[in-house]
């Protein structure tokens, strides 16, 4: 990677608040972290409200030796309430609205930034509102564009914090897009791509938004790459699962460095599963990874 050159993580930093106590959630610093770890420049940017929870946010990625660029603006720290139905044991989310990432600013530091950008990672749920999707936009459209920037979207759907509309214009915006075996269903209805055949939907969108890389993962049942050439299958590798927090940011991360290294979407993905395993066997989103992984 050229030397000044960073990876962005943006979007969402909040808590979820569980039965047994809060974590810290969010994509963009799960996805910043383990491209740190993996030997690259990178930082997440979000927003925090002037509580102690953002203060606690902050303090945390600092632990973590995480580079950020996190507002403090005048709303209250993002949290999602988590709760188990004891009939079921099936969580319910409640994703607390019009909070600090919900009004991530475009300032000069960030444009900066963006200048300096060589791959960006965003979802859809920091898109819910207009302020940080304006902010998310902006960053993208300053990045310097050349054949090895990667822009990547992983979908991220949450409740029903997304439109059709939102998805499209960053699939348009994205030359890398991630996405899960249930999301690829709920978006092939919206635009209209009728069956059941996952491989046909991922070549349509492929196609369709003229994708460098599209990237399915489908749990247990392994993963797939396509590229407008070729397509490589990955088996989930069995392991005993800590928990899986985290681990889908991991293999993005993984993926993300390994390109920006040179690698081969093939020798990527091969490196992204792994990574991702690991974190699987690990407590939390923020494992030390082994030397192993890191070169």
């Amino acid at each position: 990677m050229k030397q000044g050159k960073m990876v962005v993580g943006i979007g969402e930093a909040l808590w979820d608040l569980l039965p047994e106590g809060k974590k810290i959630g969010g994509a963009p610093a799960n996805f910043a972290y383990h491209v740190s770890q993996l030997g690259l420049s990178s930082c997440v940017v979000s927003a925090v409200g002037e509580d102690s929870l953002g203060s606690e946010i902050l303090d945390n990625f600092s632990a973590n030796g995480l580079c950020t660029h996190i507002a403090i603006v005048p709303y209250p720290t993002g949290t999602v309430q988590v709760e188990i139905e004891d009939q079921v044991g099936v969580p319910q989310y409640v994703i607390r609205e019009g909070v600090a990432w919900d009004n991530i600013p475009f300032t000069p530091e960030l444009k900066a930034l963006a200048q300096r950008t060589t791959a960006v990672c965003f979802g859809s749920l920091a898109q819910r509102s207009s302020f940080s999707r304006a902010t998310i936009n902006r960053f993208i459209d300053t990045m310097p564009k050349d054949e090895d920037s990667l822009i990547v979207f992983d979908v991220n759907l949450r409740q029903g914090f997304f439109t059709k509309e939102i998805l499209d214009q960053s699939m348009k915006k994205c030359n890398v897009l991630k996405i899960n075996d249930e999301e690829l269903i709920v978006i092939s209805r919206l635009l209209g791509y009728p069956g059941t055949d996952l491989r046909s939907k991922c070549r349509a969108l492929l196609d369709r938004y003229h994708l460098r890389v599209l990237i399915l993962t489908c749990g247990v049942n392994g993963s797939y790459i396509f590229t407008p050439e070729s397509m490589t299958y990955q088996a989930t590798p069995k392991v005993e699962v800590a928990d899986t927090v985290g681990a889908g940011d991991s293999f993005t991360a993984a993926f993300v460095a390994s390109m920006i290294r040179g690698k081969s979407v093939a020798e990527a993905h091969k490196r992204a599963v792994e990574v991702s395993a690991y974190v699987c066997t690990q407590a939390g989103a923020m494992p030390t990874l082994p030397a192993e992984y890191t070169t």
